[in-house]
């Protein structure tokens, strides 16, 4: 299999790199400085120099072979209407890793799952965002992988486990989404608005089954209180998925951050690690 010669130095150290689930909140998130991007910051400097990133957003999905981005220099993608004109002139030169795409196609074929390379795709704001804050300096490659649309939590844990090895090689991987997203509920009066009830609900009972471990539990997240109005689409709840089937034996859920924003949006973080 290929690997990067990075992926191949950090695995001589024997440097073995989390995995993250981030509750990347609303684009804004990009120009803030608060408790939330202080936490993701923290997260990053004891991550240490993680040989490369490969993440899963909420807001890539494709029909067909799963797709991971494959260009040295990947372009950043507003994918939002709406906001200050600050937020479109964000910028995260980030190297990419086509060879670490190439790498992580052949272990999710090896697993069993159809995967090809995208050279032209760039970074949705459901990668950079929160990696501003994770890694600033833009130093580390990223590779973007795409979720397959109609998929439930079992196909998408399934991609985590393809690559989890990749983790001992280095690579951190990351699930970027939202514990609780409901644009349509969203509280316009700051982000400090209270939690509404059934978001409070919906992000308590999964953060239980989290720190537990309980994925049989959280496979059948549809029946949890709250569920419906939490994710009224499922496609910000799965990259959680990602990031639980790339566990390593010994794993343990680490808090980074808890927290709702806008009444609706949660922003709970977490890392597996030992």
């Amino acid at each position: 299999m290929a690997t990067t010669r990075a992926a191949e130095r950090g695995a001589g150290q024997g440097a073995v790199a989390p995995a993250l689930f981030v509750s990347h909140g609303a684009p804004t998130a990009a120009l803030a400085h608060d408790a939330y991007t202080d936490a993701l910051g923290a997260f990053g400097r004891q991550a240490g120099s993680p040989t490369a990133l490969l993440v899963v957003s909420g807001h890539w999905e494709v029909s067909g072979p799963l797709r991971l981005t494959a260009t040295e220099a990947p372009r950043l993608i507003y994918d939002f209407g709406g906001f200050p004109d600050a937020l479109y002139r964000v910028r995260y030169p980030c190297p990419g890793a086509p060879a670490l795409a190439e790498a992580a196609a052949a272990l999710l074929r090896a697993g069993g799952l159809a995967a090809e390379l995208e050279p032209s795709r760039g970074l949705d704001h459901g990668v950079w965002v929160p990696l501003l804050h994770v890694f600033p300096e833009a130093q580390v490659p990223v590779v973007q992988l795409s979720l397959p649309r109609g998929a439930g939590p079992g196909e998408v844990r399934r991609m985590g486990e393809a690559l989890a090895p990749l983790r001992r090689q280095g690579v951190l991987l990351v699930g970027s989404g939202g514990l609780v997203h409901n644009l349509r509920r969203i509280d316009f009066s700051g982000p400090d608005a209270p939690p509404m009830p059934w978001a409070q609900a919906f992000d308590s009972w999964m953060a239980e089954r989290i720190a537990a471990q309980d994925l049989e539990a959280l496979d059948d997240w549809e029946q949890a209180p709250g569920a419906a109005l939490a994710h009224p689409s499922p496609e910000h709840l799965l990259p959680l998925f990602f990031t639980l089937g790339a566990a390593l034996p010994g794993d343990h859920p680490r808090p980074v951050y808890e927290g709702i924003q806008y009444g609706s949006l949660s922003l709970r973080s977490f890392a597996l690690d030992h």
